[in-house]
This record gives structure tokens, sequence and C-alpha cells, in this order.
């Protein structure tokens, strides 16, 4: 089986066996049939994956990695907050009338801030010091702004990216490495997407600051299983698993905002079958 799919199976059965339930507590989520959505939740989850060996795809089934492609282009290179910049649904439900989900997510990350070097979002403050001062201990996005919140349709779960660079003995080339802080993680439905987004975001910005993308951390707060996917999860964590994908960039790429979903490649992704219709807590 893939790494990520050992990774999964682990943090599954230890929510399941040790986590604690909020049935019966006031809980915010609820299903589209108005029913309140209780969880299994375990405080503290971290996951290790290490790119240099293999890209973290959970084959128990199938991760839409051109989906997830895509809308981290739409957050950390389009800085969008409209759905009609992307080509997926999946944020239809917290969409205006406009298609704006406020100032969240790709909003934030767009907002420029005065430096002494200039005037530079958040995105390119980070390109800027990976490529003039790698060795930083504060190469760092955060989008949970607390002053926009009331303006923001979903406060940002996945909220903060920290990169950190090492060099690996006898590697010519610098290796990037960041940590993923999530303050809640639906795991069913978000957990691989979040973690190949985020591996892919690593690959990117290794790429064009000529590193190597190696280990991603992935820190969850609130990690859990909603009532209605118990289930699921249950039969999921049973399957068989296969080696993970091969899972690479075009190499020509070397500017950020040149990337396109069509500059990502994938090669002998086996998966189990796709779960369909997961219903989703709003």
């Amino acid at each position: 089986m893939s790494y990520a799919d050992n990774v999964f199976k682990e943090m599954c059965r230890d929510i399941l066996e040790n986590g604690t339930s909020t049935e019966g507590e006031k809980v915010r989520p609820h299903w589209e049939d108005g029913t309140l959505a209780y969880t299994i939740k375990r405080f503290g989850i971290v996951n290790r994956y290490d790119l240099r060996k293999e890209f973290p795809a959970l084959t128990l089934r199938r991760t839409a990695l051109k989906s997830a492609f895509d809308e981290i282009l739409w957050i950390w290179q389009k800085k969008s907050n409209n759905i009609h910049d992307l080509h997926s649904h999946i944020w239809d439900s917290w969409a205006d009338e406009d298609g704006s989900i406020g100032k969240a997510y790709g909003y934030q990350l767009g907002v420029k801030h005065r430096y002494k070097e200039g005037w530079m979002d958040q995105v390119d403050r980070v390109l800027y010091d990976l490529k003039n001062n790698p060795y930083s201990r504060r190469i760092m996005t955060n989008i949970y702004v607390h002053q926009d919140l009331y303006e923001m349709n979903l406060y940002p779960c996945a909220y903060s990216m920290t990169f950190n660079v090492t060099r690996d003995p006898g590697k010519e080339r610098l290796t990037l490495n960041g940590i993923l802080n999530q303050r809640s993680n639906d795991v069913l439905a978000a957990n691989n997407w979040n973690v190949a987004q985020y591996a892919l975001l690593l690959m990117m910005i290794a790429q064009v600051c000529d590193m190597e993308a190696g280990e991603l951390l992935h820190v969850i707060a609130d990690a859990h299983i909603y009532d209605r996917h118990v289930p699921v999860i249950r039969e999921l964590i049973q399957r068989e698993a296969y080696p993970a994908p091969k899972v690479w960039l075009n190499p020509e790429i070397k500017d950020f905002y040149e990337f396109t979903v069509e500059d990502l490649h994938v090669e002998n992704y086996v998966t189990g079958p796709q779960i369909k219709n997961i219903p989703i807590a709003i």
C-alpha cells in the first residue's frame, strides 16, 4: 500500500477507538435535511509525509488530483475568492449570488503588505524569501485574519503554511519542507484532498526556487469523522490498497504563476472504487 494509505488507516482507527463524541452537544454543522451533524473527534493529529520517497495520494479510493490542483491554483496562484474562477463546484454552498466567498482564502493571500523591500502579498513574500534568504525562520503565510472573519462566508480550515529549508548531506540542491496547519479537518471528505494539495504546492514552490520538495507535516487541531461517515470509513479502511502513483510537474515551468492544471502529470494511479454521494455537513 502507499504510505498515505497506511497513515490514513492508522489515523481513522485512532479516531474511532480513542476519539470523543460531540453527540448531544451544541454544534454548528448540520446536514442538508437540517439534522445536526455530530462527530467523533481527535485533538492534535500530526501526520508526516516525505515527498522525496513518494507522492502521498490515497489509493483506498481515488483523490481527484487534477481538481485538487485546480483548487490550490485558485487559492495560491489566482488568489481568487470567486467560484467562477474555479472549475469544480465544491465551494458552491458557500458562495453568494455573485460567486464570491467573501474575504476568504485567496483574497487574503492577494492582499499586499508593506515590507522593507516594498509592497508584496503573502505568496510573493514567500517566493522572495526562499530565493533571497532561504534559511529564514520567518517564511510563512496566514489567512485566518480576525478583522475580516465577519466578511468570510467560511472561516479558513487550512489557514497557515510554514516553509523551512534544509540541506541534505551530499545534496547540491536545498530541500524545501512545509508545515500545513489546519484548525479542522473532515477526514472522509477532505483529508487526503488537503494533503495532496499542499504536497503539490510544496512541489511547485520548490521547483521555481530550484529546490527539492522534502517533508510535509500536516497538523490538525480537530480531526473528525462525521456520524453519517462512520460506516463508510469502517468499510474504506478494510479495503485493499495499492502502491503510490507517480506524480510530477512539468519541469519546464520556472515561474510559479505559469503553472496550469495541464502541468500536473499522474501515472499508474490504481485505486479502489470511488465513494459516491458523500453527505457533506454545512
